[in-house]
């Protein structure tokens, strides 16, 4: 042991490895200070919104309470963002951790480190009900295609639709809006959003053809918060055993859902 700590030390004082490799001060740090600060769109059901008592509300959210209550950080500042700061909101400081259905990417693993998935979504074409154009992905060239600003399906519906009208919108309440009023032909939502949208405001809209894809969701925390990450990767790992996660789906999202079942479709997509 001994010479294993003195090789160790040796490696920091080289340069090799930092001190911190293998063991930072980011959970400890949250627990002496007792308080989290956690950011969400609170415009994005049924991941995160504002309930009737206008306090933040939604799957994203209760898997945040959850989570930081079995870390043993006893209070959370929620902290409205979009999706378009939330990598960014990270490396400066202005929040602790981000859980709002976010998307792993290679690209956003270059900046922030992301724990195991604990949600996972279809992603799906939403028109107007009265539509009798658009069927399917190739029908949407020509068409004016509206996505959420900062989110996978803006920089997915840039990548591949490359025939359509892409319109990024700060939230999906706005974009769907934009649908409604036939300002836009169609929307590349997940398929919970756009049936929340759709039963809560009454929307004439409904969902086309098979899903585009499907999207696992993780907790991100800044790069090097390795403590942090372990101990929220615990947490996920103990409510998946315990049932809470299908629970808190059946909750939000709706009775019939399995999110560990779906997750688990498509952590085997992604290999």
């Amino acid at each position: 042991m001994k010479k294993m700590t003195s090789l160790f030390l040796s490696l920091c004082a080289l340069g090799i490895v930092s001190s911190n490799t293998y063991a930072d001060s980011s959970l400890q740090t949250l627990l002496d200070k007792g308080e989290v600060r956690i950011a969400n769109t609170q415009a994005s059901p049924p991941w995160s919104y504002i309930n009737d008592q206008n306090q933040p509300d939604g799957y994203d959210v209760a898997m945040a309470k959850e989570v930081m209550k079995r870390i043993g950080i006893k209070h959370i500042v929620f902290v409205a963002d979009s999706f378009k700061n939330f990598i960014e909101g990270l490396k400066t400081g202005k929040y602790d951790v981000v859980m709002n259905d976010l998307t792993p990417t290679a690209e956003r693993d270059k900046q922030v480190d992301f724990t195991e998935p604990y949600g996972v979504e279809e992603f799906r074409i939403f028109v107007m009900d009265d539509n009798k154009d658009i069927h399917e992905q190739v029908n949407l060239a020509g068409k004016k295609v509206g996505a959420t600003a900062g989110t996978t399906n803006e920089s997915g519906s840039r990548e591949h639709l490359t025939k359509s009208e892409v319109k990024a919108y700060e939230n999906g309440g706005l974009v769907f809006s934009d649908l409604g009023n036939r300002r836009i032909d169609a929307v590349i939502s997940s398929f919970f959003g756009g049936e929340k949208y759709r039963k809560a405001n009454n929307l004439p809209i409904k969902a086309v053809g098979e899903p585009l894809t499907f999207q696992l969701s993780a907790a991100a925390v800044p790069e090097g918060d390795t403590s942090l990450k372990v101990a929220i990767n615990k947490a996920i790992e103990s409510m998946i055993k315990d049932g809470t996660i299908d629970k808190l789906s059946h909750k939000y999202i709706g009775p019939d859902y399995n999110m560990i079942d779906d997750i688990k479709k498509a952590k085997a997509e992604v290999k």
